[in-house]
């Protein structure tokens, strides 16, 4: 909503910002749109002028705080790979001739170019010879240890019931669209959708020779295949709920859900010598596959085969396939213009592969220590903070108050970069092939996987590079991750005032902690099981607390005929109005009564959190990629992340002087109060 009127309060801090010299800071009110009220919408206010003046560039679906960042990075990257490329005395074997191999191999288009198709030729031969069952089932396993995942994903990863050692996995998956719902709603959007893949897929079997014809045979028999699939598979809403997603069982209780696949002989193949338990996630997937296997055409079934491995490897063969993998998969579903120029698209896949030997390379140059330290004391500080909120929560029993604060109290916490490093010796890379150094590297990484099952899980492994602007938590380990690549601005000024640091990067840590309590980590326990500590009593309250928040994003509008859906995005909007009301108290904690008073630049330390809070989530986004990220997307987009949440922080309203008739305003007993 416009501003229509101004109260005297709001010129004063108008005033305050008129004369604020211009230079760049944490918090820099040329970015700011002052046709905007704070208390109509903040984030217009906040990030107005940076949006109008930072349009989405066509190579990207959208771009935002963490799209500057990642650029940033990207230009440090390229400087390490191309320095390893060119340096000849590099040791054969080590991380540096590895990363500088297949940047090399990468960027050798002309080489690419003349193979066209050349390098899946004997794949679509082994495809073709295909007579069996017993046949299919050793292909399948053959391409799932190259990770191209035909039919299902299969995986290590630590059991949720037992989390200090691993188990197998075995999820839905085989399907080309990136959402089961495309396959069958009948909005414009998915049905647009569903014309344009088979399109797409029809286009690319006319580029390995096919005819029209033929080759729209195949894509009708593709299409319908993955329809099956689909129609087997649970929704994104349904695979958010830990528990239903947790079926372990024997091989016997594999073999009785889809009886005609020989599971003895995938097993086998893939190198699962001792099968002892297996958490099948989606029980109902496998019952369908077995009558998909039973019922399709062996020859709807080969050309299946050979498009999964033209969609896993379009992006390392010559430009025709690759343009037309990225004319669907960025064009029609995200809006995107343009290609990333090559190196960029190289360095995407060399951090895909060996992410973390390129992160080694990054921190020696990169990462200072004096973040790492700032940081620590800032998680400290949150940790206290959020002991502070859990006892005075009106909601919640002493009971499960205790058992919230031990678990609180054994997050561990990773910054900048691992202690110990991922071993890559026996991942070969060499300079002559693009497609072939991605071969090796996803068998490496199967194989690794694998050799992990029933051990006990190694504690000290990072999920994410170091490079990787963004953090996570994980349930099973109990643990929160701040990679190095997000520790710079504008989420971390390492001289930066408190005020600053707490609302960007310090929300961020608050944020991840949340994630131990919210819809799905509050399932599991101090120790990483899934293990039920609430009182029946507290868990219905936290239902009603929730519900508030669901109610709220469901009512957020985001275009014409969409909204933001409440429930799929439920965890990460609890994390971040825990994030915020966390972050909050301890910088009160912190700054205590001049958090109201001590001005910086003209703002309060309250203000400057909450504008540094909402820069971090500016962003301009392509409408295509905003319709599909409110389908696909458990995170809701940035301008509901800021607006969704200050106006439900009784601070917020303090700081700016917010009034009852402002657009946005909650009257207190209708805003959500959670952690």
């Amino acid at each position: 909503m416009k501003l229509k009127t101004v109260s005297i309060s709001f010129l004063i801090l108008l005033i305050c910002i008129v004369n604020i010299y211009a230079q760049v800071k944490p918090i820099d009110p040329d970015n700011f749109d002052l046709t905007y009220n704070p208390g109509d919408n903040f984030y217009l206010y906040a990030n107005g002028t940076w949006i109008k003046n930072n349009p989405v560039p066509p190579d990207k679906s959208r771009y935002g705080s963490f799209d500057v960042l990642a650029e940033e990075n990207y230009v440090q990257l390229k400087d390490i790979l191309e320095s390893a490329a060119s340096d000849f005395g590099k040791k054969h074997g080590d991380n540096k001739q590895k990363a500088g191999d297949f940047y090399v191999s990468g960027m050798n288009t002309e080489k690419i170019e003349k193979e066209g198709i050349k390098p899946l030729l004997e794949d679509f031969e082994k495809i073709d010879n295909l007579k069996d069952k017993i046949g299919l089932i050793k292909l399948i396993s053959f391409y799932h240890s190259k990770g191209v995942f035909l039919f299902f994903n299969v995986f290590v990863a630590p059991d949720q019931k037992n989390s200090q050692f691993n188990i197998l996995l075995l999820s839905q998956g085989g399907i080309g669209l990136t959402d089961r719902d495309y396959y069958f709603k009948e909005d414009e959007r998915s049905k647009l959708i569903r014309e344009e893949y088979k399109k797409h897929l029809k286009k690319m079997f006319i580029l390995i020779g096919e005819n029209e014809t033929t080759a729209g045979k195949m894509s009708e028999s593709v299409y319908e295949i993955e329809k099956n699939l689909a129609s087997n598979s649970r929704t994104r809403l349904e695979l958010r709920n830990p528990e239903k997603n947790y079926n372990k069982m024997d091989i016997n209780g594999l073999k009785n859900l889809a009886s005609d696949f020989d599971w003895d002989l995938y097993f086998n193949e893939i190198g699962v010598k001792e099968l002892k338990e297996i958490n099948i996630r989606q029980p109902e997937f496998f019952q369908g596959l077995n009558v998909i296997m039973n019922s399709a055409d062996v020859e709807d079934l080969k050309y299946y085969l050979k498009w999964q491995l033209l969609r896993n490897y379009a992006r390392y063969l010559s430009s025709d396939f690759e343009n037309e993998n990225f004319n669907f998969y960025s064009g029609v579903m995200s809006g995107v213009k343009e290609m990333k120029p090559r190196w960029k698209r190289v360095l995407d896949v060399i951090n895909g592969n060996m992410g973390e030997a390129l992160g080694q390379l990054y921190v020696e140059k990169y990462f200072p220590a004096k973040a790492k330290t700032r940081m620590l004391e800032m998680v400290s500080n949150m940790r206290e903070a959020f002991k502070q909120r859990i006892e005075n929560l009106s909601w919640m029993s002493p009971e499960t108050k205790a058992e919230a604060m031990e678990k609180l109290k054994k997050i561990d916490v990773k910054i900048g970069y691992p202690d110990k490093w991922k071993d890559f010796s026996t991942l070969e890379i060499s300079s002559d092939s693009y497609i072939e150094n991605a071969k090796r590297s996803s068998n490496f990484w199967f194989k690794r996987s694998l050799n992990k099952l029933y051990k006990p899980v190694d504690r000290t492994e990072w999920g994410m590079s170091p490079q990787t602007v963004n953090a996570y938590y994980s349930p099973t380990q109990n643990e929160i991750v701040f990679p190095a690549g997000i520790l710079q601005p504008p989420f971390f000024f390492a001289d930066g005032d408190d005020a600053v640091n707490y609302g960007g990067i310090g929300v961020v840590i608050c944020h991840e902690m949340t994630h131990g309590f919210d819809d799905q980590g509050r399932k599991y326990d101090k120790e990483g099981n899934m293990i039920d500590w609430w009182t029946q009593e507290d868990a219905e309250k936290f239902e009603k607390q929730t519900s508030v928040l669901i109610e709220q994003y469901n009512n957020y509008k985001m275009l014409d005929t969409l909204h933001v859906d409440g429930k799929l995005t439920l965890g990460e909007n609890i994390a971040d109005l825990g994030g915020v009301m966390i972050s909050l108290t301890a910088l009160n904690n912190q700054l205590g009564e001049k958090i109201n008073t001590e001005l910086i630049d003209g703002f309060t330390p309250l203000q400057r959190f909450f504008l540094s809070y909402s820069q971090v989530w500016r962003q301009n986004i392509r409408e295509k990629e905003l319709m599909r990220r409110l389908k696909e997307d458990v995170h809701s987009p940035g301008e509901a992340r800021v607006n969704g949440i200050v106006y439900n922080v009784p601070e917020f309203y303090q700081a700016f002087r917010i009034s009852p008739e402002s657009y946005r305003f909650i009257i207190p007993e209708n805003r959500a109060v959670i952690w």
